[in-house]
This record gives C-alpha cells, structure tokens and sequence, in this order.
C-alpha cells in the first residue's frame, strides 16, 4: 500500500468520479482504475459503486476513509520537509469557496493572474455553504474567501478588505435621481439576497434595530442575473460595494448611498491548520492577498 494508492481512494472519495479523480491528480482515467483495482483486491470490498449520483463508497470504504487521510498526512508530513512549490511548472486544480460577491469581484483577475504565472494550474469554485467548514478539514477545499463569521477553532483568516454597503437600482429610475432618501428606501420595493455569506443578515439585523421596514418585492438565494434583473424593473437592492461597482460596469444601473448607516464588515479568506505550512496553499494565499493589496 504505496501514497499513490491511498491518494487516489482520498480523491476518488472526495469527487465520486474516477474521472474527475484523474484530472485533480494529473493521472489519467485508466491508471485511476487500475489503483482502484490494487485498492479493491488488498480490502476484499468494492470500495467505490457506480451509481446515479457518481461512484458512491460503500460501508467499508467509509469506515476507512479517515484512517486513510491520517496516514496520508503523515506521509505527506515526512515529505513536506522538503517539499517545494513551483507555480509555473505545477499541474493540479485549486478548490475555492466563494460567495457571489468575491466571484465577481475576485475571480477575473484571479484567472487572469494564473493565466500569467502558473498556466497548469485550474480552480474550480464551490459556493460557501454550511459544509465549507467540513470541506477545509478534509482537504476538498483549499481555501474560502468570502464572510464567514461562524468558523470556529481550527481556521486560519486573514483579511482581504473591509466592504461596505450600497443601494444600486437602474440608471433611468422614475422616482430616485441622484440621492436615495429615508422615505423613498422606505416606500419603493425592494429584492433582497438571503445566500450565506453575503452580509445581508448584517443589513437585516440592523433595518431591525433602526424599526425600518421595507417593502420587500422579492427574494432571491443568489446573486445570479442582479444586474440584469434591477437594470429592468424599478427595485431597489442593498448590496456589498464592490458588487455595487461590478454592477454599475456591466449593467444599466447605478450606485447609490443607502439612507441610513450600516455595518461595515471584512471579507477574508481562510484556511484550515492542516494546510498552513502547505507550500502551494501559501502560495495560493499570497496570490489572492496581493490582488487585493493592488
């Protein structure tokens, strides 16, 4: 039983995929199955069933998932002594969680970025969710980058910036000009985004706290097609700043102070212990930092 073996029952089990297993490793799809073949014959059990919804681990390969992924980071431990990361000759996909917001924001010039100095190198971005935490543990993703106060002990973080709000609503607005006042935010009707990691519960919590009501029209579980959306009806929608400036160069819309003061808070990225030494994962932080810094 060899770390090629173990690594590839790990990834087969993070994907469900034989094939995207081999595109993550950089092995090809028949090499793949031959491993999982080694792996079946040495544990006596299928370990992994084609079905509907991928290659599904059986019990047993369930069972042995985390004593693999200990004896993997061991292994990886004695090696990374002396482990070395070099971006322009690598071949391997980063996997980020990103909310809407840094997708927009961020991930143009993130690609663009990698283009020039690391052209092996993919990324495929997941949206934060409740199961990001779990996803940074185990390795099936390498960073977060978004608003996610609830991660607890564990989590490395460091802030990108700190965001603010805006109201954005379309350029030719029958009744908001240039100024959008407390009565008008009170009467017009509003779409509100309620995806994790937005910073709307920021907004929510406070509109509360100030007994402000609004007239909410509709609610939306991302940030998928705003601009369009608000650049043809007259809604108003409150969202972070740098998604307001994303909005107003890509639709017909335009950015506005909000009426009444509201949070400020910071977008980070984090990451788990078990990757802060890790040379690419450093690597892919400093990348991602100094975008920002920019």
């Amino acid at each position: 039983m060899d770390l090629k073996l173990l690594t590839v029952f790990d990834e087969v089990y993070k994907t469900r995929s034989v094939s995207r297993a081999g595109e993550n490793l950089g092995i090809a799809q028949s090499s793949i199955s031959i491993a999982l073949a080694r792996l079946r014959r040495h544990f006596g059990d299928p370990l992994f069933v084609r079905t509907s919804e991928g290659m599904l681990p059986t019990p047993h390969a369930t069972s042995l998932v985390e004593p693999v992924r200990q004896a993997l980071e061991l292994l990886r431990g004695i090696t990374r002594q002396r482990a070395v990361f070099d971006p322009s000759r690598a071949q391997r996909t980063f996997r980020i969680c990103m909310t809407d917001i840094t997708h927009l924001a961020l991930l143009p010039a993130l690609i663009n970025r990698l283009g020039d100095i690391a052209p092996g190198i993919n990324v495929q971005i997941t949206h934060i969710s409740g199961q990001t935490p779990k996803m940074l543990e185990s390795g099936e993703a390498d960073l977060a980058v978004g608003f996610m106060p609830q991660l607890e002990a564990g989590f490395y973080q460091q802030k990108l910036f700190d965001q603010d709000f805006a109201c954005v609503v379309r350029s030719q607005h029958p009744r908001i000009r240039s100024r959008l006042s407390p009565a008008m935010f009170k009467r017009e009707r509003h779409v509100v985004v309620t995806g994790a990691g937005t910073g709307q519960s920021l907004v929510e919590e406070e509109l509360e706290r100030l007994g402000i009501e609004r007239n909410v029209a509709l609610q939306l579980p991302n940030y998928l097609g705003i601009g369009a959306l608000v650049a043809n009806t007259d809604l108003v929608v409150t969202v972070p700043q740098r998604l307001a400036e994303t909005l107003v160069r890509i639709a017909d819309v335009k950015a506005l102070a909000p009426p009444f003061a509201l949070p400020v808070f910071a977008i980070k990225q984090h990451w788990h212990d078990r990757y802060q030494q890790d040379p690419a994962n450093r690597w892919l932080r400093s990348v991602i930092s100094d975008l920002f810094l920019e």
